[in-house]
């Protein structure tokens, strides 16, 4: 009974969102207030619906309800109850339901904390939202109910994809989707605007908290999913330029260029049409890494292997709101006044070049991306693109960006003194050169460009921190008026410095990984050695040990260093009986700086097994970056001037009244 109430729930929630998507845009339109304030209690309702409909197929999971196919598809009676319950999100219909589910939140939070908003802006944001959640609830219902039953109702389930079955992918989807279902709410503000025809300060400021909260969600996504590739998959790498994971990175990079945009329109009341722009191109690439996953066109781990009828129906979407979106640009866009001038030399000019260079990473990700599917689709032949393509295209694009992120706080607004910026940054500058030679000479055996990357990672962290220190006047004034000062910073000051020092020390671990990493694959019997990186492991036996829901075979490997014992490694083979599939458990040893990374392989005959070893120089500080990254857009996200937002009366109309 509880299911048929949850799929009762979600058709219910469709009504509500079809009558918010229409009452509130009319109203909008007639400026009549009783149909505008229709918008907030149905967004509310919507919200209430779908958690409903959540709650029910959770509660399916939890109690093993094998009559709903999709628990029989993806659960398991011996199953841990967080993996009964991550069950929920770990296949394509249940992550759907979580879709929807995060995109209502955002609606009903704009019902709740839009207040100052005015009303007409409110009521077509809050339309342009529910038409979404219209689209993705037709989609769920029609192509993908996740509460079908089957009759006779099986009696155990086939299990979850044992790579699923991990703590940290608990987490991530659920954080990944609400950066990506985050975006709609910008793309919404920015449709709602170009209807009105209007943008100003107020827009701007309440499209940069939205921004920041979906940078923030889609930050910490990524950074758990390059976790947990990490240390579930086996194979000792952080990123693989996966055209999954390059789903999740252009939506990032054009949000990144978004949040940096929106500052301009905000306190300059400049670049308002590319900010429009990109709050549209920013939920597009969202919908389009939803395309990438569901559609069966890609084959990849991170992948749902799902028929192409429901990628020809998110194609459908993809389509018409992002060609939609695109024609009301084309043509409302004229009309929005260009604003405040600049020179080239100035804050607005650094973080303009910020964007350009954000969207030509933004570009060669795309290209790089669906290169291959379209070459496939015209003719049928079929290539990948690797690494190569990305480290040739996407870094040296990237590389510049990264050494101009110091100097862009430190200028002033409309024109700026360059020299006087660079003055400030002299002490970073030092700092980065002290890495450089440091660099060289312990890695002196290279490559020879891998120093560089250092000296830019510290030039990152120490120019954050010179951003810091110009505003306290530390050294400059007496410690205590520091302090003060250091006190009264705006929080959005603090959790930008921290992102890009953040942006610093992940760069640090990129290169670390990538230059200066050793690999070892060796066969070996227990009693035996092998060496790396100057550790020597010694495999000292195989033994068994049973699980929750799989049996394991773990190695037993001595750890030792200069002849000191530090310890054993345990990594396992484990086999999934329900599933019938195996799954390897590395064993990673940290010091905080550098991972040593044992991985348990075949048995290879003669007593021997397969171990494959790494030692990841500087590959924690990847995540330790991604870490400070989304601490400082928590912070930023908190700053009393993002959470106030602009008052009504401030508005500055800046366009002629829109055609009714």
């Amino acid at each position: 009974m509880i299911v048929e109430l949850g799929h009762f729930a979600l058709v219910l929630a469709l009504a509500v969102s079809l009558v918010q998507t229409v009452v509130p845009a009319i109203g909008a339109h007639r400026r009549d207030a009783q149909l505008m304030g229709v918008g907030e209690p149905a967004a509310i309702l919507q919200f209430l619906l779908v958690g409903a409909a959540f709650a029910a197929l959770t509660y399916a999971f939890v109690v093993s309800d094998f009559s709903v196919k999709l628990v029989y598809d993806n659960s398991h009676s011996m199953k841990p109850m967080i993996f009964k319950v991550s069950g929920v999100w770990g296949n394509h219909e249940g992550s759907m339901v979580l879709w929807v589910l995060i995109l209502a939140m955002f609606g009903a939070m704009v019902a709740f904390f839009g207040r100052n908003l005015p009303d007409t802006l409110r009521a077509r944001v809050l339309a342009v939202q529910a038409s979404i959640a219209v689209a993705f609830l037709l989609f769920v219902i029609f192509t993908s109910n996740p509460f079908a039953r089957l009759d006779p109702a099986p009696f155990e389930g086939t299990g979850l994809n044992p790579l699923l079955q991990d703590r940290a992918l608990a987490f991530h989807p659920p954080w990944l989707y609400a950066g990506y279902v985050g975006f709609s709410m910008t793309f919404s503000f920015a449709v709602a605007a170009l209807m009105e025809g209007r943008v100003d300060a107020s827009w701007a400021r309440w499209v940069r908290p939205w921004t920041l909260a979906a940078w923030l969600s889609l930050t910490i996504g990524i950074a758990m999913g390059s976790w947990w590739a990490y240390y579930t998959l086996g194979w000792g790498g952080f990123w693989f330029w996966d055209p999954v994971e390059n789903a999740s990175l252009m939506p990032w990079l054009a949000g990144t260029a978004l949040l940096h945009s929106a500052i301009v329109a905000e306190k300059r009341g400049a670049l308002k049409s590319w900010t429009i722009l990109l709050a549209i191109l920013a939920f597009s690439l969202s919908l389009l890494g939803t395309f990438l996953v569901r559609s069966g066109v890609l084959t990849s781990v991170h992948a749902f292997a799902v028929d192409p009828a429901r990628g020809s129906f998110i194609l459908g979407i993809l389509i018409f709101f992002v060609g939609g979106s695109l024609a009301l640009y084309a043509w409302r866009a004229p009309v929005l006044k260009t604003g405040g001038i600049f020179a080239p030399i100035s804050r607005e000019g650094a973080l303009l070049m910020n964007n350009m260079l954000l969207s030509a990473a933004t570009a060669s990700v795309f290209i790089g991306t669906l290169y291959p599917l379209f070459l496939d689709a015209l003719t049928g032949e079929k290539i990948t693109v690797g690494p190569p393509f990305f480290n040739y295209t996407f870094v040296p694009i990237f590389v510049p960006l990264l050494c101009l992120v110091p100097l862009g706080p430190l200028l002033g607004w409309k024109r700026a003194d360059v020299m006087a910026a660079a003055e400030r940054l002299l002490a970073a500058a030092g700092i980065a050169f002290v890495a450089l030679i440091a660099s060289f000479a312990f890695f002196y055996e290279g490559p020879w460009l891998a120093p560089f990357g250092m000296a830019l990672a510290v030039w990152l962290v120490a120019g954050a921190l010179s951003d810091v220190a110009w505003r306290i006047k530390l050294f400059s004034t007496p410690l205590a008026e520091s302090l003060s000062r250091a006190r009264r910073l705006p929080r959005a000051v603090w959790g930008s410095a921290l992102a890009h020092g953040g942006v610093g020390i992940c760069v640090a671990g990129i290169i670390g990984v990538t230059a200066w990493s050793d690999e070892l694959i060796t066969a070996v019997a227990p009693g035996e050695s092998a060496e790396i990186g100057g550790y020597t492991l010694t495999l000292q036996g195989v033994a068994l040990r049973d699980g929750p829901n799989f049996d394991a075979m773990v190695g037993v490997v001595g750890v030792s260093r200069g002849g000191r014992d530090l310890g054993v490694m345990l990594p396992e083979k484990r086999r999934f009986p329900a599933e019938r599939q195996e799954k390897t458990e590395p064993a990673i040893r940290t010091n905080g700086i550098s991972d040593l990374y044992v991985v348990l392989g075949e048995q290879a005959g003669n007593g021997k097994w397969v171990l494959r070893a790494y030692r990841n120089t500087f590959a924690p500080l990847i995540w330790i970056g991604g870490t400070i990254m989304g601490i400082g857009g928590l912070i930023s996200l908190l700053d009393r001037r993002l959470r106030v937002g602009a008052p009504t009366g401030a508005r500055i109309r800046l366009t002629a009244q829109p055609a009714e």
